[in-house]
């Protein structure tokens, strides 16, 4: 696999394939951030998409882009939310990564966009989500915006969907891979500061409700062995929170 970047996502996709997929160029190199709105790193994530859609062209190779399942692409949601249903992204960052799909689907070569909830794992930057908390958990104060859930994925779920997804010749579709369960962000709070033994002052913001749940129906019908790994359990949060916690602890002060 040719991966563009040097990220979380590039540096886990390398470990985890190596040399396998020669024909697919994974471009993970991207705004990292839900919250990004600065036109320069938009920009420029877009001119380097654009790169990499002519070299696939050339090459005919397949593009493999990273979108988001998140509440910036969906918004709050009643049903969950499928990939070929009506979108109305609430947010810059979103409506950004939906228009980038769309460059992606008229770059004329094979493609396969996954939209991707709140990846967590190794290599993590200090800003992204599970880091994040824990850095405002160390510090002894967290905020906390009241009704915010977040789905949390781990990256080797993610890896094991993309594996299925390339070995089965899956092309040119948009396919949400997530655990399927939104959290709300202070069960991930009570949860680090619980493995940190911190209890911290908590500051509390309120705003509507957010809470993205997506489909992932034809993530299940594609690699049935993604619904096998139950990622949405009861345990998941825990599991997560068990292995990658110290991890974080490491991109929060570094």
């Amino acid at each position: 696999m040719q991966i563009v970047g040097n990220g979380f996502l590039a540096r886990n996709l390398r470990e985890a394939f190596g040399d396998r997929f020669p024909e697919v160029t994974a471009f993970a190199a991207g705004v990292s951030s839900t919250s990004v709105t600065d036109p320069v790193q938009l920009d420029r994530e877009a001119e380097a998409l654009y790169d990499a859609l002519r070299r696939c062209r050339a090459e005919g190779s397949t593009l493999l882009y990273f979108s988001t399942a998140s509440f910036a692409m969906y918004g709050t949601t009643d049903t969950p939310a499928t990939e070929d249903g009506p979108l109305y992204p609430p947010s810059i960052y979103g409506r950004h990564k939906l228009a980038l799909e769309a460059c992606v689907r008229a770059g004329g070569g094979p493609h396969l966009v996954l939209r991707l909830a709140h990846v967590v794992g190794p290599y993590q930057r200090p800003h992204q989500l599970l880091p994040a908390i824990v850095k405002q958990v160390c510090t002894g104060t967290v905020t906390v915006h009241r009704g915010a859930h977040r789905d949390l994925l781990d990256v080797r779920d993610l890896v094991y969907a993309i594996d299925g997804l390339l070995s089965a010749d899956v092309r040119d579709i948009v396919v949400n891979v997530a655990s399927g369960r939104p959290w709300p962000v202070e069960d991930i709070i009570d949860g680090v500061a619980k493995r940190l033994g911190s209890a911290p002052d908590r500051t509390y913001r309120a705003r509507p409700v957010s809470r993205t749940e997506v489909s992932l129906a034809r993530l299940h019908a594609l690699v049935p062995g993604f619904a096998g790994g139950a990622p949405a359990g009861d345990g998941y949060l825990d599991m997560l929170l068990d292995r990658y916690v110290d991890r974080a602890v490491t991109a929060a002060t570094h």
